[in-house]
């Protein structure tokens, strides 16, 4: 099952999204894990923090949790 995160924008950046789900806590924290590690976008892999976030997508953080971006 996802937890699923709200957003009032169109979109989000990737980088902003693992931040607004309490994932890390910093942007440097989030730059530093998305370079060494990365997370599942969609069932792909994505280092890329500014990688744009629609309602719908699924981000996969491994040994974290899964995250659904949804529309508030």
């Amino acid at each position: 099952m996802h937890e699923e995160i709200e957003i009032t924008t169109e979109y989000i950046a990737l980088g902003q999204f693992i931040k607004l789900a309490n994932v890390l806590e910093s942007g440097g924290m989030v730059k530093a894990f998305l370079q060494e590690e990365g997370v599942l976008v969609n069932q792909e892999r994505e280092h890329r923090r500014g990688r744009k976030l629609y309602p719908g997508d699924i981000v996969d953080v491994e040994g974290i949790g899964s995250y659904k971006v949804i529309k508030a």
